[in-house]
Order: structure tokens, then C-alpha cells, then sequence
């Protein structure tokens, strides 16, 4: 199973393409958790100093997004439709593999109880302020 267009879409809208620079680069920037992203929300290798062209991060968002896909397949137990992989394909890419694997989303929905596991993409709407160390509800995070 693969990310849908509008799977894509819409990790995109959430996402936004940050830092543009007038020549179309992105550089990196600190999330509103405190991790270094460049472009389409991409973490991995990125740092102070990232300064990708738009085709690098177009490469860079392609591969991350096939990880989180090979992710949501290996520890999902149960047929999907096409929105429900999408959805968790999205939770995977801005939360991470392994709180996917920690969650109550995964939880239930490998336990059949997908109303539950529907409701329990609720709970996932909070990140650590990196200054204060609270936490503090994510605006991107309620709209995902």
C-alpha cells in the first residue's frame, strides 16, 4: 500500500513548504517542538545549517514519507482502507515510528476497535515547549 495523492495533499497543506527562500531553497528551522526541519517537515540529517535546492527537498520529503509508509505496514495487523493507511501514514510522519508504536491509535485499530482508534488520534495534539518544558496544545496538531 502506498500514500495516496490526497494522502500527500494533505501532509503537505499541514506541513507547508517553511523557510522558502526567493530562489525556491528552503533552509532548516526549529519546529515548534524545538527539532531541526527543512522543507515539507523533513528531521532526518537536518541541522542548523541545512539549505536544500526545492528538488533536494522534494527527494528528501519522498524518501522520509516511503519510511513512515514501510512503518505504518509493519506494525499495522489489520487490512486498511486507503484513508485509514493515509491517516496513520500522516501521524507516523509528524510524531514519529515509535510513538506510533507506543499509541493507543495502534492500539485499537490492531484490536479491530476502529471507532476507538478514530477517537484516540485526539490525544495526540501536544508537544513539549522546548523553552519551558510544558506542554502545550499544537494548533497543526488538532488540524491533522
Amino acid at each position: 500500500m502506498k500514500l495516496s495523492d490526497e494522502g500527500l495533499r494533505l501532509i503537505c497543506s499541514f506541513e507547508g513548504y517553511k523557510k522558502r527562500e526567493p530562489d525556491g531553497s528552503c533552509k532548516a528551522y526549529r519546529c515548534p517542538a524545538g527539532v531541526w526541519t527543512c522543507g515539507w517537515g523533513c528531521t532526518e540529517g537536518v541541522d542548523a545549517h541545512t539549505h536544500w535546492t526545492e528538488a533536494e527537498a522534494k527527494e528528501r520529503y519522498a524518501h522520509e514519507l516511503q519510511k513512515f509508509e514501510v512503518a505504518v505496514l509493519r506494525h499495522v495487523k489489520v487490512p486498511l482502507n486507503q484513508n485509514e493507511f493515509d491517516a496513520l501514514v500522516s501521524f507516523a510522519y509528524n510524531l514519529g515510528e515509535g510513538t506510533l508504536m507506543k499509541s493507543s491509535v495502534l492500539t485499537y485499530l490492531n484490536n479491530e476497535k476502529r471507532i476507538e482508534a478514530a477517537k484516540a488520534f485526539n490525544r495526540f495534539t501536544k508537544a513539549r515547549d522546548p523553552q519551558t518544558g510544558k506542554l502545550r496544545t499544537l494548533p497543526g496538531l488538532v488540524s491533522r
